[in-house]
C-alpha cells in the first residue's frame, strides 16, 4: 500500500518479491568483484606454491639407453665391458668445469659422479680430456661420496683443503684423486674408486659404457671382475 511522504505527496513502495530497480546492477558488480578477488587469491596461492616447490635448478639425468650398441650420426658407441648397458650422460655443452652431474650406472641403485675437472685426467674424455665419472660409493663403508675441487673444502671438514680435484667421503675422511683414476689419497679407504668408462661420439654427447676395476662397494667388494656390478639389482633403462 502506498505511503505519504512529509510532503504530503504518496511514496511509491516496491512491490513484493520484485527487486528494487538498480539491485541487480549492484549485485552483479558485487558478483565480480568478488570473483575477481577469488581469482587474485587463487593466482597469489599458486605464485606462492610455485616458490615453493619449484626445484632451484633443474637436474640433469640419462637421456637414452641401450642393452647393446648405440648408433649415431657418423659412429657406434659400443660397451667397453661386455654386459654392461650403454647410456648417454650429457652433452659436452651440458659441463661446467667443477659442477658435476649424478646420475645411476649401471644399475638403477649405484649411483656415480661425472665430472669436468678443468685439468687433464687419466681416462679423462672430451676436447680437454678432462671429463670423468667415478662410483659415488667409497670403498670404506659404502657411504657417499661428494666432488671437492681443487683448493676447496668438504663441507663437513673446513680444515681439509683438496690438493687437486677430488672425492671426499665425510663419514670416515676417505679422499680419491679424481685426476689419477681415483687412487686413494688418505684416511681408511683400501682400494680406488671404480671408474665409469666414457665415450663421446661426433655430436659431444658422453656415453657410459662401462666401469674399471674394483668392482662396486657391496657388489662382490674388492673383486676386480666387474661383472659383479651387474648383479643383484637392475640395470639403467
Amino acid at each position: 500500500m502506498p505511503s505519504s511522504g512529509e510532503d504530503g505527496t504518496k511514496k511509491q513502495e516496491p512491490e513484493k518479491g520484485k527487486p528494487e530497480k538498480g539491485g541487480d546492477s549492484r549485485r552483479n558488480f558485487l558478483r565480480v568483484g568478488l570473483a575477481s578477488a577469488v581469482g587474485l587469491l587463487i593466482l597469489g596461492v599458486g605464485a606462492i606454491s610455485q616458490s615453493l616447490f619449484a626445484p632451484a635448478e633443474s637436474l640433469t639425468t640419462a637421456t637414452s639407453t641401450t642393452s647393446e650398441t648405440v648408433s649415431t650420426s657418423q659412429e657406434e658407441v659400443s660397451p667397453s665391458t661386455p654386459g654392461f648397458p650403454v647410456i648417454m650422460i650429457a652433452n659436452l655443452n651440458d659441463l661446467v668445469v667443477n659442477n658435476p652431474i649424478y646420475f645411476y650406472y649401471p644399475l638403477t641403485d649405484t649411483p656415480n659422479i661425472l665430472m669436468k675437472l678443468g685439468t687433464k685426467a687419466e681416462g679423462g674424455v672430451g676436447p680437454d680430456g678432462d671429463i670423468v665419472a667415478f662410483s659415488q660409493t667409497c670403498q670404506h663403508l659404502g657411504c657417499s661420496v661428494g666432488y671437492v675441487p681443487s683448493g676447496g673444502s668438504p663441507a663437513c671438514d673446513r680444515s681439509y683443503v683438496a690438493a687437486g680435484p677430488e672425492a671426499y667421503c665425510c663419514c670416515h675422511g676417505s679422499s680419491y684423486d679424481l685426476a689419477n683414476g681415483g687412487k686413494v689419497l688418505g684416511g681408511p679407504a683400501p682400494r680406488p674408486i671404480p671408474q665409469v668408462i666414457l665415450k663421446v661420439d661426433s655430436s659431444g654427447n658422453i656415453y657410459a659404457t662401462g666401469m674399471t676395476p674394483p668392482t662396486i662397494f657391496g657388489y662382490d667388494t674388492g673383486s676386480n671382475d666387474v661383472s659383479a656390478d651387474l648383479t643383484g639389482g637392475t640395470l639403467v633403462s
